[in-house]
């Protein structure tokens, strides 16, 4: 079912909630999902902090560490690691947003719901769970695991140099929202690289493409303005986490100047975390995907 902030957006853009809304998503988790999870490798998680401000993280581990223990309920061999801003929060039940991507294949699929610590273990009790599509997704290969580097953590209150340059040429970024008593939720956009804007040390841009039509994002931000950001270093293991408020700018115009922008999504940053060396994983770069505008 919609909530207040999806149902706003979507009729703002001319939309209606019959044959939209929120066709497909179901609370429970059909066996081909949860073949799904148990083949992927990397799962992208969305919370926010007892302050309210929204962070991104990623899981990974190898095929299997992600199970459905059953049908309402999602099992991932892994927690937030050091200096990672979402480590030991879920030792607390809270709204969580997960997103499970395939980058090989394109696949990829949401797993909303709450979650809390488990040992070492975190366990997601779902109430969203729905399949995605491939739009905007850069496929990668599983190259190799390597030892940790530690996850030494550098916390900003703005973006440095080379953190700017790395926004503004990533082809890829993930971003956690949240409507506070409904539910957090995980998503990924992807451009050629320089689709993100960078204005400076506290200020992103990006497009908003055509997508699924659901809006989930949108309507969070509707609501509840502060969400964050993931960038990966997918060749070298690294992370950035922003966390901060976005604003969407409905003109017509400012998106006319921005090839295959609905409308443009504005970012203002305050805390940026970057990880070096905290993800094992490393990805080696295959094509970008035929839907990014020019």
């Amino acid at each position: 079912m919609l909530h207040p902030g999806e149902r706003s957006v979507q009729r703002r853009t001319g939309l209606t909630a019959e044959g939209l809304g929120s066709a497909g998503v179901r609370a429970t988790i059909p066996p081909v999902a949860a073949e799904f999870l148990r083949q992927q490798r990397l799962a992208v998680i969305a919370a926010a902090d007892d302050t309210g401000a929204a962070w991104v993280s990623v899981l990974t581990g190898p095929p299997g560490f992600i199970t459905a223990a059953d049908d309402r309920t999602v099992i991932a061999d892994r927690l937030p690691g050091a200096g990672d801003p979402l480590a030991g929060l879920f030792d607390a039940e809270r709204q969580v947003g997960m997103l499970l991507i395939e980058p090989a294949s394109r696949r990829r699929m949401r797993a909303n719901g709450r979650a809390h610590r488990d040992g070492s273990r975190l366990l997601i009790r779902t109430e969203q769970v729905y399949s995605n599509c491939p739009k905007y997704l850069q496929t990668r290969t599983y190259a190799d695991d390597v030892p940790s580097e530690g996850g030494t953590a550098l916390v900003t209150a703005e973006l440095t140099t080379d953190q700017q340059r790395w926004i503004g040429t990533a082809d890829t970024f993930f971003v956690g929202t949240y409507a506070p008593g409904l539910g957090a939720d995980a998503s990924h956009r992807g451009g050629n690289p320089g689709f993100v804007t960078v204005a400076g040390s506290r200020r992103l841009t990006w497009p908003d493409y055509a997508g699924n039509s659901m809006y989930m994002t949108l309507g969070n931000l509707e609501l509840e303005p502060r969400c964050g950001l993931l960038f990966l270093d997918w060749e070298h293991g690294h992370a950035l986490q922003l966390t901060g408020r976005a604003r969407v700018d409905w003109d017509p115009e400012r998106a006319a100047g921005v090839p295959g922008a609905q409308r443009l999504v504005d970012f203002d940053v305050e805390r940026a975390v970057q990880i070096a060396g905290g993800i094992p994983q490393r990805w080696s770069f295959g094509k970008y995907s035929r839907f990014n505008p020019a």
